[in-house]
């Protein structure tokens, strides 16, 4: 989670919850079959942000992307979301 010893980074990952629409995914299913891609069975779509904190601790990284999933990048009632350590 972190990168060096002062900053911390976090993973946000923000998905449609099941049954909502995803426009996106339905024109890329179609346009992989147009393509001749075969046997793609399912697409979704999803955002994943990438947050870089300076100072704090990965608790209190974790908290605030939270923070800001809350106020910011996502719908509760049609996204689903995680947050965690972003891969290194």
């Amino acid at each position: 989670m972190t990168t060096d010893s002062s900053t911390v980074r976090v993973e946000v990952r923000v998905e449609l919850k099941p049954g909502v629409m995803d426009a996106e995914a339905v024109s890329i299913e179609k346009s992989l079959g147009l393509l001749g891609i075969a046997a793609v069975r399912h697409v979704s779509t999803a955002r994943i942000y990438d947050l870089e904190f300076a100072g704090v601790s990965p608790a209190e990284a974790k908290r605030r992307a939270e923070v800001a999933v809350d106020r910011l990048l996502a719908n509760p009632v049609i996204h689903r979301v995680s947050v965690r350590p972003a891969p290194t």
